[in-house]
This record gives structure tokens, C-alpha cells and sequence, in this order.
């Protein structure tokens, strides 16, 4: 009985094995497939993420290179503008020098100012003993040259008082911009608030804007009326940042700063020089204090000079030579930075 049952047992336990054995491997071959499954779902998954991850990359680098090429077309352009209004910004017809010094005279009226400065010239010069043929150059000194310098001057003391106040105006528009002014509030801020000519040359912008020009436009035209390198950074900044967007009062900041160090570096160029001007007036003066203390002296010792046709050669031919070292030793002192 005993026998019969282990025998049993026996059989139901290989039965068991072998049911389990079965069953185990269709399963493992199952857990197997199930396995590669999953690992094939995390390739794909990895796959798809560094896909993204490539492509995510790629826009950017392409949104970087088309934003790249947009900066550089809008730098090729303002150069081309730019160097189209060199040749007038450096020789301007009368009329844009008389609007850049600040003068609301018209040519025609200046014309008729030069000739009266002339004639009065050549007048008090004959009347002081001047011989007849000086008298020509005294005219023309009169009509054409003083006039025309003393429109350069105030021109370029125009000029210097905005620049000396430039950074300051572009200073206050980075803090209305970041105090979530608009451009153009900022802009006409600077226009009612800054002292001359910055306020005149802003009013300019914001008339031209009332106008229907933009203001990135009207900025580029700052330096037809205002002959210098700043007044064209500031045009180019605004200009660029309309085109190819970006921080404007981070721009504006940058530009402030530079020109304050440009300011410095002038200033110390300047003083550097003044050595060089010194020993030149000295040197420049010199012939004249010399002739005026031998002339006290000895009056008649120079009188040929004046009352001599070889002494009038002698001084026109040393004047030419004069005029000659003083440019020389001009061109020498002044650096441009």
C-alpha cells in the first residue's frame, strides 16, 4: 500500500516538475520577449529625446546664424548710409554748416554779411596806411575767410557743448527705458528737460517722428545736423536694435560708457599735447615779439620792410613760410580719437 503511494507521489511530483519546468519556459521566454520589448521602448525613448534634444539644438544654432546675418546685413547697410553722409558731413554745402552751427541766418543773407565784412576790412585798412597791394587779400581775407571761420568755430563749440552733455542725456534715456518708458517718451524727455544743443538736436527727432519718420530713421539723420562720431554711434545703435531687437538700454548703457572714455581719452590726449602747443605759439610768436621790441629800439631799421618793394616780398615771402610751419606743427599736435 505504502509502495503504491510512494509511487504515486513520486509520479505527482515528476508530474509537478514537470508541469513547472514547462510552464517556466514558456515563460521565461516570455519575460525574455517582454524584456527586449522594454529595452527597444527606452532606445526608442532615448532615441526620440536625443532627437529632440538635436533638433532643439539645431534651431538654435540656426535661429543664432539668422540673427547672426540680420545684425551683419543692418551693420552693412548703416555702412553704406554712413559712408554716402561722410562727404557730407565732412564738406558740407554753407547752408548745413550754417544749421549745424546753430545759426538760422540763410546763405543769401550770409553772402551779403561777407561782403559787408569785406568792404569794411578793406576800408579801415586803407584808411590805416596799408599798401594798395595788400588791400586785395585784405578783401578777400574779409569776405571769404572770417566769415566762413567764424562760422567753423561756432560749429565746433556747437559740437563740444554736446558732447559734453551727450552721455548724460543718453544716461537718462537707459533709466526711463528699464523704468518701462517707451523710446519715444524718452526720447521727448530728453527733447523738453536737457539744456542746449542736446535739447535742440532731440526736438529735431521728435518733430521728425510728429512728421511720420520713424525714430530709428530720424536718429540716423542726428549726425547731418550734428558733425560728429558720437551723434552717428547713437543713430546705428537704435537703428540696429529696431532691426535685430536685443537690450536697448543695455546698448544705450554701453554707448554712454564709451563715450565718457572717449571724453577721457581726449582730455588726456590734450594735456599730453600742451607741451607741444606752448613751445609751438612760442615759437610762432616769436619773429613778431622780435621785430616789435627792435622796432622800439631802432625805428628805422625795419621801416624798408614796409616802405620797400624788396621788403614786401620779404614779407610775403615770410608769411607764406610762416604759415607754412604753423600748419606743419598744427598738423603734428592734433590727434584724432
Amino acid at each position: 500500500m505504502f509502495g503504491i503511494d510512494g509511487t504515486i507521489l513520486a509520479f505527482v511530483v515528476l508530474a509537478g516538475f514537470s508541469a513547472g519546468a514547462v510552464a517556466y519556459a514558456f515563460l521565461f521566454t516570455r519575460m525574455t520577449n517582454e524584456k527586449q520589448v522594454g529595452k527597444r521602448l527606452e532606445t526608442i525613448k532615448f532615441a526620440e529625446t536625443d532627437r529632440s534634444v538635436v533638433k532643439a539644438s539645431r534651431d538654435r544654432v540656426a535661429e543664432a546664424a539668422k540673427r547672426r546675418k540680420s545684425v551683419q546685413d543692418s551693420l552693412k547697410e548703416l555702412d553704406d548710409k554712413q559712408k554716402s553722409k561722410d562727404v557730407l558731413v565732412k564738406k558740407p554745402p554753407l547752408k548745413a554748416q550754417l544749421r549745424q552751427a546753430g545759426m538760422t541766418v540763410t546763405v543769401e543773407r550770409f553772402y551779403i554779411y561777407s561782403a559787408a565784412c569785406g568792404l569794411a576790412l578793406t576800408i579801415g585798412a586803407f584808411v590805416l596806411g596799408v599798401p594798395l597791394i595788400v588791400l586785395p587779400g585784405v578783401l578777400l581775407a574779409g569776405g571769404l575767410g572770417l566769415p566762413r571761420w567764424f562760422v567753423s568755430f561756432k560749429r565746433s563749440r556747437r559740437v563740444k557743448a554736446f558732447l559734453n552733455e551727450f552721455p548724460n542725456a543718453l544716461d537718462i534715456i537707459v533709466r526711463a527705458v528699464k523704468s518701462g518708458l517707451p523710446l519715444n517718451e524718452a526720447v521727448r524727455l530728453i527733447a523738453n528737460e536737457s539744456p542746449e544743443p542736446v535739447k535742440t538736436e532731440f526736438r529735431r527727432i521728435v518733430d521728425s517722428q510728429q512728421m511720420g519718420l520713424s525714430i530709428p530713421d530720424a536718429a540716423m539723420r542726428l549726425s547731418e545736423t550734428m558733425p560728429c562720431t558720437e551723434a552717428s554711434f547713437f543713430g546705428i545703435v537704435i537703428q540696429i536694435q529696431a532691426q535685430a531687437g536685443g537690450n536697448l538700454s543695455e546698448a544705450l548703457g554701453n554707448l554712454s560708457r564709451v563715450l565718457r572714455d572717449r571724453k577721457k581719452m581726449k582730455a588726456k590726449v590734450q594735456a599730453l599735447s600742451m607741451e607741444a602747443k606752448a613751445s609751438a605759439a612760442i615759437i610762432g610768436a616769436l619773429p613778431f615779439i622780435v621785430a616789435f621790441l627792435v622796432y622800439l629800439s631802432s625805428p628805422t631799421y625795419l621801416m624798408p620792410l614796409f616802405t620797400t618793394s624788396v621788403g614786401h616780398l620779404v614779407l610775403g615771402c615770410s608769411a607764406v613760410w610762416m604759415s607754412i610751419g604753423i600748419m606743419v606743427m598744427r598738423k603734428m599736435m592734433n590727434f584724432d580719437v
